[in-house]
């Protein structure tokens, strides 16, 4: 056999939590922060050891010589296959796969020109800075407020910031007055002119009386054409802005929706920040134009000939080019598809459309009128060439929830006018209106918002600026709405009372986007190799010890803002004997450095559609296991009766582990 291929899903190698760097560690107290370890150690899952082991034996056969780096062409995914590689203790050769398509063209072209793995230890080094940054920080600055403060705070240098936009964005909303503002309406008969606004209703009354059945006279009229360029093709972030707008999908659901289509070979990978392809892609990509233009209901009917040079730029592209179609796309039954993986390949292919057609060319025309010596305004737009926007507008209609408008508030075309033209008897009119307070954030503006957060903070060569990156930003709305800091309402992302507590007692260190803009400035220099990663890591010792030192006894002002009351007691805690207490994400020991905790969202429970109700914790507190009835099974799609088994691990351990005892006693 001249290859062995086996997989790296998931982390299977992790950082150790702070227990493992000493028995002190096990409890939360101040006196012994901040944490940071001489040499970093790791850790593998229970349920990651098996493929772990499988993997060690592959790299130690005597038959292998080289080891080949496939994992997703990026930082995450070098930093995946590392971590692996060296703890297992190999030192044969490494070569990298990097390929953005899983097509078995660009695979097999991929493996043609494999690169050794060294010209990727860079890329490895920032990835390890930005892992071991982010345990500090996140480990530090969590024990350091939780122990300030009496509760569980959880900090992250990019959940933090993002919940801090959040509840920003709330405070300018309740501070928000509305008022009132006047316009008066000229009714010209063929058109109505506007006044500008009044926020007098008496001056608006004089003007309004004044003009009322008066002569309008046009005083000019200038005419512009004006063109609207195609969108640029999609990356990561704008695909999950779109895909929330237009769809209601969450980020998440996009992700995973993206992750699918690329494992399917239909779209290419997902996780990018490029909104470009490179030239060697030209003929492949007018190629699927050209399919999508013949076979998608939305294209039919509009010619055109593709413009792919709008879409192509070297210099745009750095790791990943942007997310298109693949020409899996003409060999697959797209309706056997799920909807949701249609949806979001329609919305890619109608992108890829859209992007390499004709501008959208429309005439504006701005009147100006006078009547009784006050000065009034009426614009018109007229469409002269659709372009883009023709198969923009046909896949809206496609739609099953038709989304609103972006031209609706576009003014009809208006008559032809020419100055000195005079209309008699105008009717004129007061029409009313508030001001309006910004809007709740939803996925869309809020991934906008992450993206754009801390530039003006950022230096001006950072290639990469806001919270996160594509390939996470989702994962941390995610967690913020785990953890209990923020709700979805519909579209709309709230923070919860305990989300704007914690942001109240944080600093501006940890809660400002600046930090993170700048971190991922210097990731990338460590990246380029332009930035010893010992340097960068020498500024996050330093960052992580002046926090410590700067914050010694919590803020009197804010020292009440945690100390509601627990929920009802529902058993002991198998690890430490403590008070496990129900709240509303699940079952907490009420000693905060034990750590045990059953969540009631659990996937295990979840997978056989159960849920961890209050019966099911108390039955699992007191005897360590519970009988359960009609579990399901995912592989089968049928029901079936077990006992479950808790196996609650030490205080300190991160994880709670359960498995299954059926009649005859054998487990699973």
């Amino acid at each position: 056999m001249d290859t062995l291929i086996s997989w790296c899903i998931g982390h299977l190698v992790e950082m150790a939590d702070a227990a493992a760097y000493g028995e002190q560690y096990k409890k939360w107290r101040r006196e012994d922060l901040p944490i940071l370890p001489d040499k970093w150690q790791y850790s593998v899952r229970a349920d990651k050891k098996k493929q772990l082991g499988i993997l060690r034996s592959l790299m130690k056969r005597a038959d292998v010589d080289t080891i080949v780096n496939a994992c997703d062409a990026g930082r995450e995914g070098e930093l995946i296959f590392r971590l692996v590689y060296e703890h297992c203790g190999c030192t044969k050769p490494i070569q990298r796969l990097w390929i953005s398509s899983m097509e078995d063209a660009a695979i097999r072209e991929g493996f043609e020109n494999l690169r050794p793995g060294m010209d990727y230890d860079s890329l490895y080094a920032a990835a390890l800075c930005r892992s071991q940054a982010d345990w500090l920080v996140g480990i530090n600055a969590t024990r350091l407020f939780s122990c300030l403060y009496g509760a569980t705070l959880n900090v992250g240098r990019v959940v933090t910031p993002t919940l801090a936009l959040l509840t920003k964005r709330e405070d300018a909303i309740a501070a928000f007055v509305k008022e009132p503002f006047y316009t008066v309406d000229l009714n010209c008969g063929k058109f109505t002119a506007a006044s500008e606004r009044f926020s007098n209703k008496k001056t608006a009354e004089t003007i309004r009386a004044a003009c009322d059945n008066n002569t309008a006279t046009v005083l000019s009229v200038e005419k512009q054409e004006k063109t609207t360029a195609p969108p640029k093709l999609y990356d990561l972030t704008s695909l999950q802005r779109d895909a929330n707008r237009l769809l209601g999908f969450t980020a998440q659901q996009t992700l995973d929706y993206a992750q699918t289509l690329y494992e399917k070979k239909l779209a290419t990978y997902p996780r990018t920040d490029s909104r470009f392809l490179t030239e060697d892609m030209r003929a492949t990509a007018g190629s699927i134009v050209n399919w999508l233009q013949l076979h998608m209901p939305f294209a039919q009917g509009i010619p055109f000939t593709p413009d792919m040079a709008r879409v192509i730029d070297d210099a745009k592209v750095s790791d990943h080019h942007s997310i298109i179609p693949t020409m899996e796309i003409a060999r697959a039954d797209l309706e056997a598809l799920p909807s949701g993986e249609r949806e979001i390949l329609h919305l890619i292919a109608a992108r890829l459309l859209c992007a390499t057609a004709l501008p959208h060319v429309f005439e504006t025309v701005t009147a100006t009128v006078d009547c009784g010596s006050n000065t009034f305004t009426a614009k018109g737009r007229t469409v002269l060439r659709e372009g883009w926007k023709a198969i923009d507008w046909l896949f809206r209609d496609s739609l099953r929830e038709k989304p609103k408008d972006e031209d609706s508030n576009d003014s009809p075309a208006l008559p032809e006018l020419v100055v000195s033209q005079t209309f008699e008897g105008a009717v004129a009119s007061i029409r009313e209106g508030f001001t309006s307070p910004p809007k709740h954030f939803s996925e869309d503006s809020l991934l906008g918002a992450m993206e754009s957060a801390g530039a003006d903070d950022a230096p001006e060569d950072a290639e990469r600026k806001g919270l996160g990156t594509p390939a996470t930003r989702a994962a941390t709305l995610e967690k913020l709405v785990r953890a209990g800091f923020v709700e979805r309402k519909k579209r709309q992302l709230l923070p919860t009372g305990m989300g704007a507590n914690l942001i109240a007692v944080l600093p501006d260190t940890v809660k400002s986007p600046q930090l993170t803009a700048e971190w991922e400035h210097r990731l990338k220099q460590v990246e380029r190799g332009e930035l010893p990663a010992a340097e960068f890591m020498e500024g996050i010792e330093a960052l992580t010890r002046a926090l410590v030192r700067e914050h010694t006894t919590p803020d009197a002002a804010h020292a009440a803002l945690f100390s509601a009351p627990r929920g009802e007691a529902v058993g002991q805690c198998p690890r430490c004997s403590g008070a496990v207490h129900e709240g509303k994400k699940g079952f907490t020991c009420a000693d905060r450095s034990c750590g045990f905790a059953l969540w009631k969202d659990n996937r295990f429970f979840a997978s056989k559609k159960k849920t961890l109700d209050k019966k099911t914790a108390a039955a699992l507190l007191e005897q360590g296991r519970v009988s359960l009835f009609g579990l399901y099974s995912p592989k089968t799609g049928k029901t079936y009766d077990a006992t479950v088994i808790m196996d609650a691990g030490a205080v300190g351990d991160k994880y709670v582990n359960f498995k299954l005892e059926f009649g005859s006693g054998k487990k699973k």
